[in-house]
């Protein structure tokens, strides 16, 4: 596919008036556009063209015409003389629109600009959720990526600030951040010492459109770094309900919990947890997490908590073909997939998009570490329903910021949102490895979009 056709496709069809983003209106100088009356002569369009000083450049439509002034009048002036002919039906500007806000993103992955779209499959149209026509939507509401809109990210910590030895994400220059908590070392510093927290905070609000790294689904919306797990990746279950609660007694509209208790934990072993969840739910926070992943040493395939507990969306994975990754958790506690790499499932029972004797998909890349705090990179190896979770959380931010919804959606509202937007996969409607299906950004920010309940 030519990178001119791939650029059609990714920013789709809609156009924005330049004044729609708070520009004033423009137009191209020294043209306008005129429409005549039906039954005009070839004569009678000369005429004209002759009395107003313009000039013939190009034809849009049967009688109507691109016109050139030729006699130095302003483009007002000329609109006005050409609304005065008997022989004009309309006359106007050539106002000049363009794609969105955000043109296509010049974030260069590792090319050149644009080329953050050879590794995000994640955001495109059709392998991925679809980011470009997410964007486009909130765009034409003054949204942009989800201005406005609080996500908590209770992880490792994020790459948030210059502080000590540590160093802010270059692809975070830009993006607010809101005031967290570190309940590792009990501090106001929630540093990540590990870069799962970073990588999981760039899929949803990396900066986007700046020339550096990749591109953050919910690139407009404020970023509460919460630190629950320490270097290894690992959290008690009371700091990590102490950091549910703060995230939500805070104003965090959506949690994001890229974490997992093991298989065989029950809601009994983890009452802080579930009543931390419970007062958030109460609080209007939207709460996602990951399923879960499945191990060599696993006894169970079924969703992992804090995913399979009330009030509390739970995302597994897909890989770059559409398929749920052979890693991914499932059950009758699924709510619905997002990207998150890794190979085909070989007992998915759908031909059509999974091939597990084939070549895995790639994985899911966001700027984070590469070997120390202080170094940065596009690293191999983040899959998992860690990475997919962050999607829907974004997801989640956009649907609040669009107003689809209106001002003051309930998180319940924003789940049956999203549920009922996402592209079906596997068998017909919800399924145990599929859940809803899989999520699909565009459709759930859509204004107009249609929607039946699939469970």
């Amino acid at each position: 596919m030519s990178r001119f056709v791939f650029l059609i496709i990714a920013l789709g069809l809609l156009v924005m008036p330049s004044w729609a983003a708070g520009q004033s209106p423009r137009y191209v100088p020294g043209e306008v556009v005129v429409k005549y009356v039906d039954g005009t002569s070839r004569s009678g369009r000369a005429e004209t063209l002759r009395v107003t000083g313009t000039g013939h450049a190009r034809a849009t439509a049967p009688l109507e015409r691109t016109l050139k002034i030729k006699d130095g009048q302003s483009v007002e002036a000329t609109v006005a003389e050409l609304r005065a002919q008997p022989n004009v039906a309309y006359a106007a500007p050539n106002l000049i629109a363009h794609a969105g806000s955000l043109p296509f993103p010049d974030d260069p992955g590792r090319g050149l600009p644009g080329d953050w779209s050879t590794l995000q499959w994640n955001f495109l149209p059709g392998t991925g959720v679809d980011a470009p026509g997410a964007w486009d939507h909130l765009a034409a509401v003054e949204r942009w990526g989800g201005r406005g809109v609080t996500v908590a990210v209770l992880d490792t910590g994020v790459a948030y600030a210059n502080f000590g030895h540590f160093r802010r994400s270059p692809d975070f220059i830009g993006t607010r951040f809101v005031r967290g908590f570190d309940f590792v070392d009990h501090d106001a510093h929630p540093n990540d010492e590990n870069g799962h927290g970073t990588h999981v905070a760039g899929t949803i609000a990396e900066r986007t459109n700046n020339r550096v790294g990749l591109t953050g689904l919910a690139f407009g919306a404020r970023v509460m770094p919460v630190r629950v797990l320490d270097r290894r990746g690992d959290g008690a279950a009371g700091d990590i309900a102490a950091g549910i609660r703060y995230a939500a007694a805070h104003g965090a509209q959506v949690i994001n919990l890229s974490l997992e208790f093991p298989g065989g934990a029950h809601a009994s072993e983890i009452p802080e947890v579930i009543s931390a969840l419970h007062y958030a739910a109460r609080r209007g926070a939207v709460i996602v997490a990951a399923a879960g992943n499945i191990y060599p040493d696993d006894a169970s395939t079924s969703v992992v908590y804090p995913a399979r507990a009330d009030h509390v969306i739970s995302v597994g994975s897909v890989t770059e073909h559409g398929c749920v990754s052979e890693f991914s958790k499932y059950g009758r506690q699924l709510d619905l997939v997002a990207p998150g790499g890794g190979a085909d499932a070989a007992d998915a029972g759908d031909p059509v998009h999974c091939r597990p004797s084939e070549d895995p998909g790639r994985d899911i890349f966001q700027l984070t570490f590469t070997g120390s705090v202080r170094r940065f990179g596009l690293p191999n190896g983040y899959e998992g329903t860690s990475m997919a979770a962050p999607h829907v959380a974004a997801t989640a931010a956009l649907v609040i910021a669009s107003g689809v919804l209106g001002s003051h959606p309930t998180p319940a509202a924003i789940e049956q949102r999203i549920e009922q937007t996402t592209r079906d996969l596997g068998g017909p409607g919800w399924d145990v490895r599929y859940g809803a299906g899989m999520l699909d950004a565009a459709a759930a920010t859509a204004p107009a979009a249609t929607t039946t309940r699939k469970r």
